[in-house]
């Protein structure tokens, strides 16, 4: 079964459709609802569940129609600006579903209450990671719009410490700009030339990709802190100069 569908929203949103049963299926980050509603139609599927990562509008705006529409139930971290919100969770919580078991990161940082969405790895597939705005593929995170770099630092090293080979989905296709950034610090990365070349930016990546060419989760290595001129900072504190530059990068 190919559990994951991915629909195209807005002008670069990911909305993820996750199909958990025969007739079954979650979406997560609904920005739009039509191109949901035209997927369970072909597919033949029951929506029960919108899952948002942040509250957002971009995320979270197809999230009443399809409530309407389908009598899904919404659930989010945080209940500000989510009209018709049924459930609030919180880090380490637990979603269970037929066959699926979905675990909810906290992962503060774009806002206070961001969090991930990690469905569990089962015999037929890879931990598979919905990340929203806190990460995205390949080479990119998220603006810090409430919290602080250190905070966002610590949302990212727990998703660094996920298995190598879980499967990354994020919010945004962001991934041109994400690489051409990282060129500009770490010119002879070979790996993320490679990819960029290659110009298929399509979810999903993998931790390991990550690990090896986004530049924000090395930010912890020599390499790169030698390339902003500033050896002996903290991991947090390089972290918080690469998101300075890029934000004024794009």
């Amino acid at each position: 079964m190919n559990h994951v569908t991915t629909i195209p929203a807005l002008a670069d949103n990911y909305v993820y459709l996750y199909q958990y049963a025969a007739s079954s299926a979650f979406v997560v980050d609904p920005g739009q609802s039509e191109g949901v509603l035209r997927a369970l139609q072909t597919r033949n599927l029951t929506l029960s569940a919108v899952l948002a990562t942040h509250n957002h509008f971009d995320h979270i705006a197809g999230a009443a129609n399809l409530k309407k529409t389908t009598a899904c139930r919404i659930i989010a971290p945080d209940r500000n600006g989510i009209p018709g919100l049924d459930r609030i969770v919180k880090d380490a919580e637990i979603i269970e579903l037929p066959a699926t078991t979905i675990q909810v990161i906290s992962t503060p940082g774009h806002t206070a209450a961001s969090v991930c969405y990690y469905v569990q790895p089962t015999e037929n597939h890879p931990g598979i990671l919905f990340t929203g705005d806190t990460l995205f593929i390949t080479g990119g995170c998220g603006r810090l719009l409430e919290c602080n770099a250190r905070t966002m630092w610590n949302s990212l090293q727990k998703i660094a410490a996920l298995p190598d080979d879980t499967l990354i989905y994020p919010g945004h296709d962001y991934t041109q700009e994400n690489y051409e950034f990282a060129l500009t610090i770490d010119p002879e990365n070979q790996a993320v030339r490679n990819l960029l070349d290659e110009a298929d930016f399509a979810p999903p990546s993998t931790i390991a990709r990550e690990k090896q060419t986004n530049i924000f989760l090395r930010a912890s290595t020599p390499q790169i802190k030698k390339a902003l001129a500033i050896p002996t900072a903290s991991d947090p504190e390089t972290f918080a100069q690469l998101r300075r530059k890029k934000d004024i990068f794009g």
